[in-house]
């Protein structure tokens, strides 16, 4: 029997009662059994999800005990509140704004004037701008769209891209989805060179809206629309949908929007959309339609370059698979690419598309890894470890590149649960103590990341030149020769929160019953719901007997499992395994984990996913 581990090797905790030490040092035989003696169980600390009213009976009889509990936990009170049929979508004319702009892009229609869409460089606002423009088109408008390059224009409808845009294409309408709301200074240009503009937007504000000639924003203010959770190309669906009704009901046009669910489904899910019953309804209809392979052709390569099949595909997919191959390309040289291939009909040519587009995400995760590789050493040098972590990370590289520096801030803030901002060069010719860096803000819950950055401006009114964004993310733009004032008064805002804040929380939803350890309950788990944030995927917990285990690639670790009323072995993966948290000689595991199907060449398997993991027991 070896004495070493062995990357593959299968071991139980019984090999290790039995281990031939005779080859080692006394002192080393001691330190071994010194670590055996000095074992301390350990159990996950977990903050329980609980109904905040009573499981409803029809629930159980429905769903049965354990789905039931799940979903009212997720604030369901009642069986209508998971009925995900259209009837059920909130009223388009609840949206502040509607009627004007689906009656003033309706007239434009019929008076043939130009109209632009002005988006967003992410995939939200490449969803937002396929869906303006594909509708539009269908009803015989002139339309054509512009994605701002962000190394050149930045975000939004500044003034800059409302001359690029007026120059190139001429129009007399502007449209923008996926941002606008705060853009007083770009609306101010557009009327200027006699320019309408409708906004259409879903990010929050505090100030009114631009005097735009008709603006459309769940989020603006005195709209009582009944969900703040839209995303752009929600907002866009709606605003589109009331024009497509308007024409109907005039003998117009038969454009019916619903056929571009497929669009806001990914887009709600690429942006993180809170699953309201709103959203839930519209991605549950837009996956539908991609499994049914009723869905833009672009969608379908780009599916195919992930390897992924379009009639399994879940709502996770939008957000591996597809969403960062879209995002790719505003990220590491033009969105215009990932609009052009979801705008194509031939197939071929969404092939073609699609590839550059998985060229791009390959280049971006080359980037990344080599930025997150400089900011750990960064990190590292700082000494910034558990005991003396300051409570926000501000980082800045002349060579970092701004296209993934919100990746990276996301990273970090997973990895050290702290709310993280992460510049770049706006220009990376340009790298002078005058010149503009851009940064990204990742946060954490309970730290509002825009209200910081906007204390921030406010207490040093000449720190922070553009700011924007909401609870969990943010951007800005600064001087590089600020950086070092801006980091302190960031960190300064941050202090003042409470520690509790930045202890990370775990949520479980208990402990399974014995008969849903099984692939037919996993495989409804997958099916029942739409999970994402505000929806949360159940995640439980529970001690298990460790069977046997096995390292994979040196990082994964492999469990097979028992629990007690189960009468079969249970199989368990831990990506990215935390080596300090497992212990070789371990009997007995407590685990938070979610239940997954794992498919490997045509058969399914029921396993768990774990994503935290605490040794009880050893032998």
């Amino acid at each position: 029997m070896t004495n070493t581990l062995q990357d593959e090797d299968v071991h139980t905790p019984q090999k290790f009662a039995n281990l031939n030490l005779s080859h080692l040092t006394n002192t080393q035989v001691q330190g071994f059994h010194q670590a055996f003696n000095e074992f301390k169980p350990q159990t996950l600390k977990l903050t329980p999800r609980v109904p905040s009213l009573p499981v409803p009976d029809e629930m159980v009889q429905a769903y049965g005990q354990t789905l039931a509990r799940l979903f009212a936990c997720r604030g369901v009170a009642d069986m209508s509140m998971l009925d995900m049929s259209v009837s059920y979508l909130l009223p388009a004319s609840d949206l502040l704004g509607i009627d004007k702009a689906s009656h003033l892009i309706d007239k434009a229609i019929d008076d043939k004037k130009r109209m632009l869409i002005i988006g967003d460089f992410d995939c939200d606002g490449a969803t937002s701008t396929t869906l303006m423009v594909r509708s539009l088109r269908e009803m015989g408008a002139d339309v054509e769209f512009l994605v701002p390059d962000r190394f050149k224009f930045g975000y939004g409808l500044t003034p800059e891209i409302v001359a690029y845009g007026v120059e190139k294409f001429r129009p007399q309408l502007i449209i923008t989805v996926d941002n606008g709301i705060s853009s007083h200074d770009g609306v101010a240009k557009a009327h200027e060179l006699g320019v309408q503009v409708i906004i259409t937007d879903h990010h929050l504000t505090t100030k009114p809206s631009p005097p735009a000639d008709a603006v459309v924003n769940p989020n603006q203010l005195d709209c009582a629309f009944g969900s703040k959770s839209l995303v752009g190309v929600g907002v866009a669906f709606y605003v589109m949908g009331r024009v497509a009704k308007i024409r109907r009901a005039a003998g117009k046009s038969t454009t019916s929007v619903a056929k571009y669910l497929d669009l806001v489904a990914l887009g709600t899910i690429a942006d993180v959309g809170h699953l309201d019953q709103n959203n839930r309804i519209l991605v549950t209809h837009g996956l539908m339609a991609i499994r049914q392979g009723q869905c833009c052709v672009g969608i379908l390569a780009i599916l195919e370059q992930a390897g992924r099949q379009f009639d399994k595909i879940g709502a996770d997919d939008f957000g591996f698979a597809i969403a960062p191959r879209i995002n790719a390309a505003g990220r590491m040289d033009n969105m215009r690419t990932g609009v052009e291939c979801l705008l194509t009909d031939d197939y071929q040519e969404a092939h073609r598309l699609a590839t550059e587009l998985n060229r791009l995400n390959l280049s971006r995760r080359a980037v990344e890894n080599q930025m997150r590789d400089e900011a750990g050493r960064i990190i590292e040098e700082l000494h910034l470890h558990d005991t003396d972590l300051p409570k926000a990370i501000s980082l800045y590289q002349d060579n970092w590149h701004q296209g993934v520096i919100g990746i990276v801030a996301g990273r970090i803030k997973e990895q050290l649960h702290r709310p993280t901002v992460v510049f770049a060069p706006a220009d990376a010719d340009k790298v002078g103590d005058d010149d503009l860096i851009k940064g990204s803000a990742r946060s954490i819950a309970g730290v509002h990341i825009r209200d910081v950055i906007e204390s921030v401006a406010v207490a040093n009114p000449k720190l922070i030149l553009h700011f924007g964004g909401h609870a969990m993310a943010g951007g800005l733009t600064i001087k590089k020769k600020d950086f070092g004032a801006f980091s302190q008064a960031f960190t300064k805002v941050v202090q003042s929160f409470g520690d509790d804040v930045f202890e990370e929380e775990r949520f479980t939803d208990g402990v399974l019953l014995p008969q849903d350890f099984s692939l037919a309950f996993a495989k409804t788990l997958k099916n029942v719901s739409i999970w994402g944030n505000g929806f949360a995927l159940p995640a439980f917990d529970g001690v298990f007997y460790v069977l046997n285990f096995r390292i994979l690639k040196d990082k994964h670790l492999k469990l097979t499992l028992n629990a007690d009323g189960v009468m079969y072995p249970i199989e368990a993966i831990w990506f990215n395994y935390d080596a300090d948290a497992w212990d070789y000689r371990a009997s007995q595991v407590h685990l938070l984990y979610t239940l997954e199907i794992n498919e490997w060449q045509g058969n399914q398997q029921l396993q768990l996913f774990v994503k935290a993991l605490a040794v009880c027991a050893i032998d």
